[in-house]
């Protein structure tokens, strides 16, 4: 029983000091955001003025009817002259959205735009295959992507472009901003976590001349940056990581601009989000199994290359949570026959205390802008612990993810559907796009749920409080992700 014990000790200071390296690794990046301003906005030279250049913009779609017509209609907003850029409906829906985005064509057509359907008989390669076929009739110089469920403000282009300038610049990446965080309290955590993504990861990776990722959506690509790169590839999940990090071995740059804003809807359904999450994470894992190698034989600098690798492998921090989470139980029970103080564990707050500092910042003094500081300071101190536990909670579902990235199994690419929630009085209950089945998964979660719950009773009763606030985390994260993913299947609903 000895040796188990000290099994499920190792397991567990293994996987908590790779959190806490994770987190510290963050805490860097949080000193780059804050230690130079990298946001200016530039605006076109005489040139551009004069002649700007032509912008083909491409919309990947695959059945996201309740979003089409709203997506076609802001992207004819634009304030760009209409001879000097051409829409592609890169359209491979198999409902009633391919009939909806005919019309729409159909009608900008009679507007005077240079706008076109392209259609393919297979849906090969997912939205790769799709972007690299649109790619082969595309006149732009420079390719803007947005996704469905993005509504870039008009003078999206104007804001962009001139960046290109720069012959080194290879692509543009604007910040992502949220349509309906308001709407539920998925949705506020979804922008809560995001937020850090756009504010301190990217900004903190620029400042520090680290590789960027181009995030699948609202930003702009020169188009032979991309054909130099390889072009897009469907063999991962995450083609846009794919091809930021192949593009950026050719010695293209990566500009992000954090105060150019494109609004987007948030995930409103907990399946949705699930599948989103396994997307990213299995893509991820997936690119780093890809790229890594490639990186280790480039010729960037050493720094650069650690810092990649720990971009590449952030997937990879569900699975410790996961096993920190599990193995937190067992160990409940074997620190005092082992003789192992608890009070050790402390060490490790440095880890919690770090991303703590990153989330503060990127929310409170970067995106909750315009509120009092006492309801922002409150606000964090509510936010941040749902957060832990509702990222806890999803840490079994991304691990599998993670898992089936590195093993190289292969699963199609499931889109994320898109709804139309913009207010709370939106709803999302008789969406066809909803799915019907409980995963195992699910009952799986609930299943830790109790298991947790069974710590925190058998540490009240043990009078051992140790990791009972953790378990409580635990215990509400599960909990939290089982529920909300059956409640929102469709039966539930219909």
């Amino acid at each position: 029983m000895a040796i188990l014990g000290y099994f499920v000790f190792a397991i567990y200071c293994i996987a908590l000091l790779y959190i806490t390296i994770f987190c510290l690794t963050q805490l860097q990046l949080l000193w780059q955001y804050k230690k130079k301003d990298v946001t200016a906005i530039l605006e076109f030279d005489d040139k551009f003025v004069d002649t700007p250049p032509f912008v083909t913009i491409q919309l990947p779609l695959y059945n996201e009817q309740y979003v089409v017509d709203r997506l076609i209609d802001n992207i004819c907003l634009l304030n760009y002259p209409k001879d000097r850029f051409e829409i592609q409906i890169l359209d491979d829906s198999d409902d009633e959205t391919l009939d909806m985005s005919r019309r729409k064509v159909e009608e900008y057509k009679n507007k005077g735009f240079n706008i076109d359907l392209v259609t393919r008989k297979e849906r090969t390669g997912f939205k790769a295959g799709a972007l690299q076929h649109g790619l082969k009739f595309a006149k732009g110089e420079f390719i803007a992507i947005f996704d469905a469920d993005f509504l870039p403000k008009p003078e999206f282009l104007l804001a962009t472009i001139p960046y290109f300038e720069d012959p080194d610049i290879g692509v543009v990446q604007t910040k992502w901003e949220h349509l309906n965080q308001d709407y539920s309290l998925i949705t506020r955590l979804q922008a809560f976590q995001l937020n850090v993504h756009f504010t301190v990861e990217q900004s903190g990776r620029q400042a520090a001349d680290y590789l960027l990722q181009f995030n699948g959506t609202a930003g702009v690509w020169r188009k032979e940056t991309i054909e130099d790169a390889g072009g897009w590839e469907a063999d991962t999940l995450t083609e846009d990581l794919d091809l930021s990090i192949r593009a950026q071995l050719k010695g293209w740059t990566i500009r992000y601009l954090e105060k150019v804003g494109s609004p987007a809807e948030l995930p409103a359904e907990m399946n949705s989000l699930k599948a989103q999450q396994f997307r990213w994470m299995k893509g991820g894992a997936e690119t780093a199994k890809k790229m890594l190698p490639t990186v280790w034989r480039s010729s960037l600098t050493r720094k650069k290359k650690v810092h990649a690798t720990i971009h590449l492998l952030s997937s990879s921090i569900f699975v410790f949570v996961f096993l920190v989470g599990v193995f937190s139980v067992p160990l409940l029970f074997a620190l005092g026959p082992l003789g192992i103080n608890a009070d050790y564990f402390t060490f490790f707050l440095v880890g919690l205390l770090s991303i703590a500092a990153v989330y503060y910042v990127a929310n409170v003094q970067a995106s909750w802008v315009g509120e009092s500081k006492t309801r922002t300071f409150f606000k964090f101190i509510v936010m941040f612990p749902l957060f832990l536990s509702l990222s806890m909670g999803l840490s079994l579902h991304n691990s599998i993810a993670v898992l089936q990235g590195y093993m190289g199994k292969k699963s199609p690419f499931i889109r994320t559907p898109k709804f139309n929630i913009q207010t709370i009085t939106d709803t999302f209950n008789k969406s066809k796009y909803l799915p019907e089945k409980v995963p195992i998964t699910t009952f799986l979660e609930g299943l830790l749920a109790i298991y947790f719950m069974g710590a925190i009773i058998a540490a009240i009763y043990y009078n051992d409080t140790t990791f009972i606030f953790f378990h409580l985390l635990l215990t509400f994260g599960y909990g939290a992700i089982c529920y909300y993913s059956i409640r929102h299947l469709r039966f539930r609903n219909s």
